[in-house]
């Protein structure tokens, strides 16, 4: 009785006073971050616009709305109070966002503004409505894109479970690493045919469905195993049949149809079927309420006035942007030219025009490529590319650079064992031509071929003052019939010395 009571409260008289005041205060502050966030406002924008992996970002922010809107009877029970300690969620998201914009990484300072604005909820509505709507509160992760490291691991996972399905119907099909040859051509299991889309998607998908539909955390659980596991089988089926159906025509043929599978059928069938599969044990009827109000009536302590509590998460919130400005101006002196070193027993030559390589660094102070030949006429390929300083747009690692750009003609086939401690890898062109490239990176007084170690150093120099150069080093070789590749660059790397010592002089600094 007191639900419906509250319920024709708010559609006859509107809000009370409380909650206008309260929601008006936290709609303002919402404003300001995101005006005081724009830039990280406008990517998250963008990639959800732009994005086929994170395309399922636009429906998160009105789902959350709906989710709300699900609360209102319960939610016009409670009183909305400004509470201090949710300052700390607003000071945490604050933090990580200065580490992100620091290390060069998007994810932390996405994530790091939707918890400041989760923060802002807490703080300005306390702690009985943010329980409330924990769910949603929550559930606004999901707006962060995240997940992308899923694709590597299921592209193996996708080879491996078309093969022995090609070979079951009698397809003369070869693997090498993630491509998939046939006698009348050879398909690439690429970083956009892992189904790591659908995964991702299918996560948020998943959570949403296990709270709205059940009320048991084993069933909960249990049908988001089935969300994750129902995807991953269809796209490996997808993968067979679309080379067994080139196998049976044409690749032309085959490709183009499954383009129209994937993008428009594919993931709405899988959902069907997963919500067709859990639907029996649905156990949440529609009707019932989320959350009992009753619970939570208790008068919060440590509040504080709303517009002081408006005033302080602004505070907070803007003491990262701050601090970020006050860091951005460290860099290192780079020398004006750089020049790439004499190697003793290779010459200089020219680059291959039948089949070129280069890393790609759009932001690099300063960038060059050459070839080494020796006596036998092997040759190796060096590439410097040097920043002296990281920033937004301007950095050493990101998508889409390095030794592989997006949408390049060259595809990793398999990663080798390190080199030199060197992170060492296959790739291919079409001819075909196909090359194994070593990568290193010098972040402050640090040799890595890890892009997580690269982060944390550049994170490092940039909150606590050191050496801000940062460079990458790449040697690559063409495989010829009869060479052992990794042979050549080892003899390469022996004459060329450390790679520290190359990394250095190229910035400008003495060696070590």
């Amino acid at each position: 009785m007191t639900i419906a009571y509250s319920q024709s409260a708010f559609s006859t008289r509107g809000l009370d006073t409380a909650w206008r005041q309260q929601l008006t205060l936290l709609g303002a502050v919402a404003i300001v971050l995101i005006v005081l966030f724009r830039r990280d406002a406008g990517d998250l924008a963008h990639i959800w616009w732009t994005s086929t992996t994170f395309g399922h970002c636009l429906f998160i922010a009105p789902v959350i709305g709906w989710l709300v809107w699900q609360r209102r009877a319960q939610l016009a029970e409670l009183t909305p109070v400004a509470w201090w300690p949710g300052l700390l969620l607003v000071f945490a998201g604050g933090f990580g966002w200065l580490l992100g914009d620091a290390a060069s990484v998007a994810l932390a300072r996405h994530l790091g503004l939707v918890m400041m604005l989760q923060g802002a909820v807490l703080t300005l509505l306390g702690p009985n409505v943010a329980r409330g709507v924990l769910f949603p509160l929550c559930y606004a992760v999901f707006l962060v894109p995240f997940g992308e490291d899923l694709e590597g691991p299921l592209q193996t996972l996708t080879v491996e479970m078309t093969m022995p399905l090609l070979h079951l119907f009698g397809v003369p099909a070869q693997v090498d690493g993630v491509l998939i040859t046939i006698p009348n051509g050879y398909f690439e299991v690429a970083e956009a045919c892992s189904g790591a889309k659908f995964v991702i998607a299918m996560v948020a998908y998943g959570t949403l469905v296990a709270n709205v539909c059940f009320v048991s955390w084993g069933r909960r659980a249990a049908f988001m195993a089935m969300a994750l596991v129902v995807p991953i089988i269809a796209n490996g089926l997808r993968a067979f049949g679309t080379i067994y159906a080139a196998h049976l025509t044409s690749v032309e043929r085959a490709t183009g149809m499954d383009h129209i599978v994937y993008g428009w059928v594919f993931f709405g069938l899988v959902m069907a079927a997963v919500i067709a599969i859990g639907w029996r044990w649905f156990d949440r009827a529609p009707d019932d309420a989320v959350f009992d109000p009753a619970r939570l009536q208790a008068s919060p302590k440590r509040r504080i006035d709303p517009l002081l509590a408006g005033a302080l998460i602004l505070t907070v919130a803007a003491a990262s942007p701050a601090w970020s400005a006050a860091i951005a101006g460290r860099a290192q002196v780079l020398p004006d030219t750089i020049s790439l070193p004499r190697v003793p027993g290779w010459h200089r030559g020219a680059l291959s025009t039948r089949a070129p390589w280069s890393p790609y660094y759009p932001g690099a102070d300063h960038y060059l490529i050459g070839r080494y030949v020796d006596a036998g006429g092997n040759a190796v390929d060096l590439a410097l590319a040097v920043y002296g300083s990281q920033h937004e747009g301007k950095e050493l690692v990101s998508f889409g650079t390095g030794a592989l750009r997006e949408d390049d003609v060259w595809v990793r086939i398999d990663n080798l064992p390190d080199l030199a401690g060197g992170a060492a890898m296959r790739i291919t062109a079409p001819g075909p031509t196909e090359r194994q490239v070593v990568t290193w990176y010098r972040v402050g007084d640090v040799l890595t071929h890890n892009d997580r170690r690269v982060k944390i150093e550049t994170l490092r120099a940039k909150l606590f003052g050191g050496t801000q150069r940062a460079v990458a080093v790449h040697i690559s070789a063409e495989v010829r019939p009869g060479v052992d590749t990794r042979m050549v660059l080892m003899r390469f790397l022996a004459a060329l010395g450390p790679i520290e010592t190359l990394a250095d002089r190229a910035a400008g600094m003495p060696a070590p």
